[in-house]
C-alpha cells in the first residue's frame, strides 16, 4: 500500500533540503572512484567511506561477494536464503546513506558464491564458491564500475575469516585480469584499476585474530573533522550507515570528536613520493581532456560550491558547469567517458534539487502479480525551472495509460538484484526532464514503494517443515493454507506413497502411516491441478518489503529421537524455534514468561528449562531471575543454555550456577567443518545416551557448521563429553559441557542445534532430546 501521510512526513524530515543540497555538491570535488570490497554485507569501511564521499567528493564504490547468508540474525528468525534477502535491503539502505554504488557477486540465491558459514581458509572459501566463477563476477563489476582505486577491507593472514581471505585474495589476481583484453570469461570491454590498497592495521578482535602483523602504512587518510553542514564526525556518518545492518546488531555511538584515521597500504600502483590517495590520478575535469571547456566546468563547480547556501546561485552555476562537460566531452579519451557521464548524472541531481523540483509518484498497490492492473499518481512542483517534463520508466511487459497499469507476463521481482545505484533506479521510476538556464538535465527517481512483482499462483503454507517422531504418540500434521492466489483455486496436496490427507477448514490434516521409515519426505501443493510458489515476505521497518518466492512444498523428517516424560519450560528471544520443534517432537514444552521465571513456585512445576539463544541479552527480566534459577537446579532442576556470544550478558562467575567462559575471538573457538570427526570423550555420560545412544550417524548430515563460541574454561564440575576440531587445528572440548549441581544439572551447548533442528538433520533431534532428559 502507499506510505501514510505520517510516513510520508516522517521520510521528509530525514531529508532537509539544505543538508540534500550539500550533499549533492559533495560527489562534484573530484573525479577520483574508490572501491571498497569485501565478503558480507556489514564489511564495508563505513566511516572511512563516509569521510571519502562526504568530505573528499570521492567517487564511492562496494563489490560485495555473498549476500551474508550464515551470518547471525539479531531481529528474527530468518536465516540462509531469507537473511540474505534481508541483508541485501539492509546493504541497500547502508549504500544509500553513503551515497555509495553497490555491487554484488553472487546474482541470486542458488549461486555458488554463498555465504555457507564460517571458514577459516580462503584457499576453501574460493574452492567452494569456484575460483573461476569468482574472478569473472569480480572482473566484471570491475570493468563495469571501472574504479581507479580499489581497497579490501580485510587482510589475507591467518586468524582471519575464511570468505574475507579469498575476498582479499581475489582481488588483485581480478585487478590483472580486468585490464588483459585476452581474459575470456567476461565479455566487457577491459579496465586498469591504478591502484590496489591494503588496510595498514589488524583485523583482529572479538571474532578474528590475525596472526601476522598488518603492512605499512603508506598513506594515512585523516578521520578527523567534522561535516561543516550537520556538524556530524564522519565517524558518527559511517555508524549511521551502519546501524541499517540491524540483523548484525551494528550501529555504534560513535562521541564527538573521538574519530580515527586509516592507514593504507599501496600493493599495486607504486608512486614515488605519494602523499595522498589521489596522486598520481586526474582529480579535475580538466586532466580528463585539452581545451577550456572542461577547466571551464571545474570552476563553476567551484563556483556553485562556494556559493552554498545560495540555491538560485548553484542553480546558476551547476547549469553552466553542465553546459561546459557537454561541450568538452569532446576531448575526453573514450575510456574516461564514464568519468563525463558521471559527473553528469550528479550535475544534474543537484540542478534538481537547486531548482527545488519535487516528483512523488505510487502505485495504489505495491505487490502486483504478472498479469495485473494498479493506479498511478504522481503529485509534482516545478519549483524554479525554466520547463519541466516528468515521464515514467516502464519494463518490459508494463503500459500505463490514463493513470492506469497493466502488467502481461512481467518477470518476478528478483530478490537478489546484482546491483544497487542511489540516483539510478531500477524501471518503473520517473524520468525527470528539467530546462534550468537554458540547459536541459535528466535525472531519475524511484517509485514511492518499488514495486514486488509476485507468483500467478501462489499460496501461503504453515509450517514449511516438520518433524515427525516415530518414538512418540503420532501428531497428524496440520497444514494452515492461507492468501491463495488466484482467489477460489483449488488447492491439493501431492502426498508420499501411503500417506494420506483430509481437507480441513483451514487446510489439510496429513497422516504419516505407521510403518513409515527415517527419512526426509516432500508434500507437494498445487492450485486447481498446477503446482504453486510460496511467498516469504521479509519486513522490517529499517528497509523497503522484500520477498523470497520458492516452491509451495512442505519438508517431512521422519526420525525415532526417542521420547521423555518431563516437563519443559523455555525461554527464547525470537531467534530460534527449539520450542516448536520439542512440541513436533511430542515433548511437553510450555514457553516461560517474566513472572514464571522469577516465582520459585512455579518453576518447581518444570523438570527441564531451555534458554535460547541470545535470549540473555534479549529477554527482559531473564538475567534478574538467575538466582532463582540456579536455587531451581540445586533443588533438582535440569538447565540448558544454548550457544551464546560473550557479550550476550554472559559474566563467567555469575549467570551459569558454576564458573563458565565463553571464548573470543569465534574464530579461535569454533569448528567450522560441518563434517568434523566428533570423538566421545565419556560415551557413557547420560547425554550421550539417555534415551538415544548417540553414534556416529548422528553427527552425519549437518549443515554450516559444528558450532561456535565454544567455552573456553570451566569449573570442574563441568564435564566435556565431546571433543572435535577443524583440520590441523587443536582439539576443542567446549562445545558441550555438563555439570551435576547440588540435586540438578546444568549444561551448555554451543553446537548449533537450533540450526541443524531447522535444516531437519536427525542426529540433532536425538540429541536434543537427550540434553532436556531431566537428571535421574
Amino acid at each position: 500500500m502507499p506510505l501514510t501521510d505520517p510516513q510520508r512526513i516522517a521520510r521528509d524530515v530525514e531529508h532537509p533540503h539544505i543538508v540534500e543540497l550539500w550533499k549533492a555538491l559533495a560527489p562534484l570535488r573530484s573525479v577520483v572512484s574508490f572501491m571498497n570490497t569485501g565478503a558480507h554485507p556489514d564489511d564495508e569501511i563505513s566511516d572511512m567511506l563516509a569521510a571519502l564521499s562526504f568530505r573528499d567528493g570521492i567517487d564511492i564504490s562496494y563489490a560485495c561477494s555473498t549476500r551474508g547468508e550464515g551470518g547471525q540474525n539479531d531481529i528474527g528468525r530468518e536465516a540462509t536464503e531469507t537473511l540474505g534477502v534481508l541483508r541485501t535491503a539492509e546493504m541497500e539502505a547502508a549504500a544509500e546513506r553513503l551515497n555509495m554504488r553497490l555491487y554484488w557477486l553472487s546474482e541470486s540465491p542458488t549461486d555458488t558464491i554463498f555465504d555457507f558459514g564460517f571458514s577459516k581458509s580462503g584457499t576453501e572459501t574460493l574452492a567452494r564458491w569456484g575460483k573461476a566463477r569468482t574472478l569473472k563476477r569480480f572482473v566484471d563489476i570491475l570493468r563495469e564500475e571501472k574504479p581507479d582505486i580499489i581497497c579490501p577491507t580485510f587482510l589475507d593472514v591467518p586468524g582471519q575469516h575464511g570468505h574475507h581471505r579469498a575476498m582479499t585474495a581475489a582481488a588483485e589476481e581480478a585487478l590483472h585480469l580486468a585490464a588483459d583484453p585476452d581474459y575470456r570469461d567476461s565479455n566487457l570491454p577491459a579496465w586498469q584499476v591504478s591502484k590496489l590498497y591494503l588496510p595498514a592495521w589488524s583485523g583482529a578482535g572479538r571474532s578474528y585474530d590475525d596472526d601476522l602483523p598488518p603492512p605499512p602504512a603508506t598513506i594515512v587518510i585523516p578521520g578527523d573533522g567534522f561535516d561543516p553542514v550537520t556538524g556530524t564526525s564522519y565517524g558518527r556518518m559511517g555508524e549511521q550507515s551502519r546501524v541499517c545492518h540491524l540483523t548484525q546488531a551494528m550501529g555504534r555511538w560513535v562521541p564527538q570528536g573521538t574519530g580515527c584515521d586509516w592507514p593504507l597500504h599501496l600493493k599495486f600502483g607504486r608512486l614515488e613520493g605519494e602523499q595522498s590517495l589521489q596522486d598520481g590520478l586526474p582529480t579535475a575535469l580538466a586532466d580528463l581532456g585539452a581545451g577550456r571547456e572542461l577547466a571551464s566546468a571545474d570552476g563553476e563547480i567551484g563556483s556553485a560550491i562556494a556559493a552554498f547556501p545560495d540555491s538560485d546561485a548553484i542553480l546558476r552555476h551547476a547549469s553552466a558547469a553542465l553546459s561546459h562537460l557537454r561541450a568538452g566531452a569532446q576531448s575526453v579519451d573514450p575510456r574516461l567517458a564514464h568519468k563525463i557521464a558521471r559527473k553528469e548524472t550528479q550535475l544534474a541531481r543537484l540542478i534538481r534539487i537547486a531548482a527545488r523540483v519535487e516528483c512523488l509518484a505510487r502505485l495504489d498497490r505495491d505487490v502486483l502479480r504478472p498479469v495485473d492492473s494498479v493506479r498511478l499518481d504522481t503529485e509534482f512542483y516545478s519549483g524554479n525551472s525554466d520547463a519541466f517534463e516528468l515521464s515514467v520508466e516502464w519494463p518490459d511487459g508494463w503500459k500505463e495509460s490514463g493513470g492506469e497499469v497493466r502488467t502481461q507476463d512481467v518477470p518476478l521481482s528478483d530478490p537478489y538484484p546484482a546491483r544497487y545505484l542511489p540516483g539510478e533506479p531500477a524501471a518503473p521510476c520517473v524520468s525527470l526532464s528539467l530546462t534550468t538556464h537554458g540547459v536541459e538535465s535528466k535525472t531519475a527517481l524511484p517509485l514511492e514503494i518499488p514495486p514486488q512483482v509476485l507468483p500467478a499462483l501462489s499460496v501461503e503454507v504453515s509450517p514449511k517443515t516438520v518433524v515427525v517422531n516415530r518414538s512418540a504418540d503420532r501428531k497428524p500434521i496440520c497444514l494452515k493454507l492461507s492468501s491463495i492466489v488466484p482467489a477460489g483455486s483449488a488447492p491439493a496436496l501431492v502426498l508420499p506413497a501411503g500417506w494420506a490427507a483430509d481437507a480441513t477448514g483451514e487446510g489439510f490434516q496429513v497422516t504419516v502411516p505407521d510403518d513409515a521409515q527415517d527419512g526426509l519426505y516432500r508434500i507437494g501443493i498445487t492450485l486447481d491441478g498446477r503446482p504453486a510458489q510460496t511467498v516469504q515476505s521479509i519486513s522490517y521497518p529499517h528497509i523497503p518489503p522484500r520477498h523470497l518466492i520458492e516452491t509451495a512444498d512442505i519438508a517431512v523428517r521422519v526420525v525415532d529421537a526417542g521420547v521423555v516424560r518431563s516437563r519443559i519450560g523455555y525461554v527464547g528471544a525470537g531467534n530460534d524455534r527449539v520450542d516448536y520443534w520439542l512440541d513436533r517432537l511430542g515433548l511437553d514444552v510450555t514457553a516461560l514468561d517474566k513472572e514464571t521465571l522469577s516465582n520459585q513456585t512455579a518453576l518447581a512445576a518444570f523438570d527441564t528449562i531451555i534458554i535460547g539463544i541470545f535470549a540473555l541479552k534479549l529477554r527482559d527480566g531473564l538475567a534478574e531471575a538467575l538466582p532463582d534459577l540456579h536455587r531451581w537446579v540445586s533443588d533438582g532442576g535440569t538447565l540448558l543454555t544454548l550457544y551464546h556470544r560473550p557479550w550476550d550478558n554472559w559474566h563467567p562467575e555469575r549467570t551459569p550456577p558454576a564458573r563458565l567462559e565463553i571464548g573470543q575471538p569465534s574464530l579461535r573457538w569454533r569448528v567450522t567443518d560441518e563434517n568434523a570427526v566428533v570423538t566421545h570423550l565419556a560415551p557413557e555420560h547420560a547425554i550421550l545416551t539417555r534415551p538415544n545412544a548417540i553414534g556416529a550417524d548422528d553427527w552425519s548430515g549437518w549443515h554450516k557448521e559444528r558450532g561456535l563460541y565454544f567455552a573456553k574454561s570451566w569449573d570442574p564440575a563441568y564435564e566435556p563429553p565431546l571433543q572435535m576440531s577443524d583440520p590441523d587445528e587443536a582439539p576443542h572440548q567446549g562445545a558441550l559441557l555438563a555439570a551435576d549441581i547440588g540435586k540438578g544439572r546444568h549444561i551448555h551447548c554451543a553446537l548449533i542445534l537450533h540450526h541443524q533442528m531447522e535444516k531437519l538433520v536427525p542426529g540433532a533431534f536425538r540429541l536434543m532430546v537427550n540434553l532436556v532428559s531431566p537428571r535421574t
